[in-house]
């Protein structure tokens, strides 16, 4: 794929595209009709996801309004409570909760809301963005139903430095008034297949969605370019494995276009050797790596394959935060490859990631070498990499999906 043509569909897609939004529905039809100009043939398919709207959502510390934005699909309430700072989670920093509205540090994570619900805390708070940014910038954050379990209590984000203030005044009274409405919605994955000699197949992902202040362009528009890259080269190019797309929706809101797929596809996934899944590529900045959720030897395949070629990539073996992961929980050995930029050069999930970000000539390079990889493995005598989990990888998935709690 061209660079001029890489850069016109990160301008083509600079919006804001939240999984199950009208916005997201419009990238996958923008993708569909991508294909089709290539010659091709994908589906749009539905799944169902949480949705809500919200019509009321604030926060009052010690009488005084702080701007705020309520989580959806945490519930209708207004709860008043002293306000409480969780700095650590040890039991007795956890048993203070009781009875409070609680500020905590970082992402509303599963274990730390059962640790708030067991503890007895009333409503939560959350904060984002950076303490030395000129913006203001609020992330619009939900409450995800594998989370909540059903057990809801209200919860605001606000931005780091109103939460800097509150700690550094001592705030002892906290309001949180949330009234939403809950409903089904729909969200999509683009499907895209372009069948090889048998019948067993490779599945290529990326997610096409965003989070609600950016555009998406680098996390993660330049993955789904990166697929239909290697789309264009094997619409033409022979290949013994059947290759399989999918632009996945909803991922940054808890990977539910690649669950809904597994879930869907449990019969056809025994088809599936290989998971390659493209999450952040192309960046300015950065450095390209592989993270290989499968036996170890996978890890040494690509490094190999990297000096061979003169690419350089850091390939090691973990459980990668994206599309990989559902497909990896179910047997299949996965592979994703991104180049990781300095916080300092790159951010994500923010109104920062933009077109601005990215270079087409480094899209281009870094779609080359994954077509190189990609023509490895669907060309095989027989995929290389074992279709087992080894039970390191067992593991970490078992952390990753909230099985098992991290004792660390």
């Amino acid at each position: 794929m061209k660079p001029r043509k890489i850069m016109k569909i990160f301008k083509d897609t600079a919006y804001v595209r939240m999984g199950g939004s009208e916005a997201e529905l419009k990238a996958a039809e923008y993708l569909k009709e991508q294909c089709a100009e290539l010659g091709l043939n994908a589906a749009i398919q539905a799944f169902e996801v949480d949705m809500a709207t919200i019509h009321t959502a604030t926060l009052e510390i010690d009488g005084k309004q702080i701007t705020c934005k309520g989580y959806l699909c945490a519930g209708s309430a207004e709860v008043e409570a002293p306000f409480y700072y969780l700095r650590n989670t040890d039991a007795y920093s956890l048993s203070l909760c009781k009875g409070k509205i609680v500020m905590i540090d970082g992402y509303l994570g599963y274990w730390i809301y059962q640790d708030l619900l067991e503890n007895g805390a009333v409503g939560f708070i959350t904060y984002d963005g950076n303490a030395n940014y000129a913006d203001r910038d609020i992330d619009q954050r939900e409450l995800r139903g594998f989370v909540s379990k059903g057990n809801k209590i209200p919860g605001v984000n606000i931005n780091a430095k109103d939460a800097i203030v509150l700690i550094k005044n001592d705030a002892a009274m906290a309001k949180i008034t949330l009234k939403q409405d809950e409903y089904k919605g729909k969200s999509h994955n683009v499907v895209l297949d372009l069948p090889g000699e048998i019948d067993e197949y490779i599945v290529l992902t990326a997610h096409y969605d965003s989070t609600s202040l950016s555009q998406g362009a680098y996390d993660n528009m330049s993955g789904s370019v990166g697929i239909l890259g290697v789309a264009e080269h094997f619409a033409k190019a022979p290949h013994r494995y059947g290759l399989r797309f999918i632009w996945c929706g909803s991922e940054e809101r808890g990977l539910l276009g690649a669950k809904a797929y597994c879930a869907e596809n449990e019969e056809a996934l025994k088809k599936v050797v290989l998971n390659i899944n493209l999450d952040m590529i192309g960046c300015i900045m950065g450095k390209f790596i592989a993270c290989c959720t499968s036996e170890e030897a996978l890890v040494q395949y690509v490094k190999y394959m990297s000096a061979e070629l003169g690419f350089g990539v850091g390939a090691y073996q973990d459980v990668y935060s994206s599309d990989s992961t559902p497909f990896a929980d179910k047997g299949i050995p996965a592979i994703s490859f991104a180049r990781i930029a300095p916080n300092n050069t790159a951010t994500i999930h923010n109104s920062y990631d933009t077109m601005a970000v990215m270079k087409g000539a480094q899209m281009a390079e870094d779609i080359d070498f994954i077509i190189a990889f990609t023509q490895r493995m669907a060309n095989a005598k027989r995929c290389p990499v074992a279709r087992e989990m080894p039970e390191n990888m067992k593991e970490k998935l078992d952390i990753y999906l909230c099985r098992k709690r991290d004792k660390k």
